[in-house]
């Protein structure tokens, strides 16, 4: 790409930043062609509210251009894990962006950020490894509110292993969200697939599935509820651990060992671009596995 096109599409996208409205599932800033005419036509009740919890791996089938900052407070059970892993917590920040190349093919970076661990076998901190991705969507039926999309992902295990990082995998997911007028719902489903035979950490091939829905109450808030569930399809050759580590880290886990949580949040809108968003989470299952307790809060700004 030349100097004058750079600049002409980083003008175009601090100009988008200041229009409004940019509504959660369409684009107002398209890189390579022109905004989604119906997207656009669209009311307000019928916006999704994007995926809130698991962040890494939760993914709605629209596409658009904006920023997601983040910021998790994880907290490790404090009894039945083996290794002395038990207790502790995690506090972590990251920033997501995603851009709509065209109204039908996203470029996705899922995964960076920072985390401090603190439990009883690791206290440490580092930078998260680093993720992106392309997602297309297969049908936009705006009138009927039905969205369909997949994706394929790799991840490049660049962060810190003593932070429960340096994890290599490819990712492959797809989504479907349809609205029932003011009710949206959701579900995803990963695939998620180590690359790294020497990962120190164990590796393990896992399918991760999520699931949401949103009321539209008002223009400025909509409740919010989420399921996720992680499951072990074969362990890794080398996993030294024996329970799972959900979206933390790609640690093993035994494939008996699955991982259900539910989140309860919501999102407010002060802007028509800018939302709040903030879920409580906590596993249905009594696992041997790293999920105590989640806080997730997240800025998303659209352009």
């Amino acid at each position: 790409m030349t100097l004058a096109r750079t600049l002409t599409a980083s003008s175009a996208f601090a100009a988008a930043a200041l229009a409004a409205p940019a509504w959660a599932q369409h684009a107002d800033f398209v890189l390579f062609g022109d905004p989604n005419p119906a997207g656009i036509a669209e009311p307000p009740e019928q916006r999704h509210v994007a995926p809130i919890t698991s962040p890494f791996y939760h993914e709605d089938s629209f596409i658009t251009t904006d920023l997601r900052a983040w910021y998790l407070y994880h907290d490790f059970p404090s009894a039945g894990i083996p290794g002395g892993v038990g207790g502790g917590r995690a506090n972590a920040v990251a920033l997501q962006v995603r851009v709509a190349l065209t109204d039908r093919l996203q470029l996705v970076a899922y995964k960076d950020g920072y985390a401090d661990f603190e439990t009883g076998a690791i206290k440490d901190d580092g930078p998260f490894d680093l993720a992106a991705g392309l997602k297309y969507a297969v049908i936009q039926d705006w009138e009927n509110d039905l969205h369909v999309a997949v994706g394929v992902g790799y991840e490049l295990g660049i962060g810190d292993d003593e932070a429960l990082q340096e994890d290599d995998e490819a990712r492959i997911w797809a989504s479907i969200d349809k609205g029932f007028g003011k009710l949206h719902t959701g579900a995803t489903i990963n695939v998620i697939i180590p690359t790294d035979a020497e990962d120190p950490l164990g590796d393990s091939t896992s399918i991760f599935w999520h699931a949401r829905a949103d009321y539209y109450l008002h223009e400025l808030f909509s409740p919010v509820v989420e399921l996720n569930g992680y499951h072990t399809v074969e362990e890794g050759d080398n996993a030294p651990l024996t329970f799972n580590g959900v979206d933390v880290a790609n640690l093993g886990g035994g494939q008996s060992e699955d991982v259900i949580t539910i989140g309860f949040g919501g999102e407010t809108r002060p802007l028509d671009n800018l939302a709040f968003r903030f879920a409580y989470e906590f596993p249905l299952l009594e696992n041997e596995d790293l999920f105590g307790y989640r806080w997730t809060l997240s800025l998303k700004l659209d352009f």
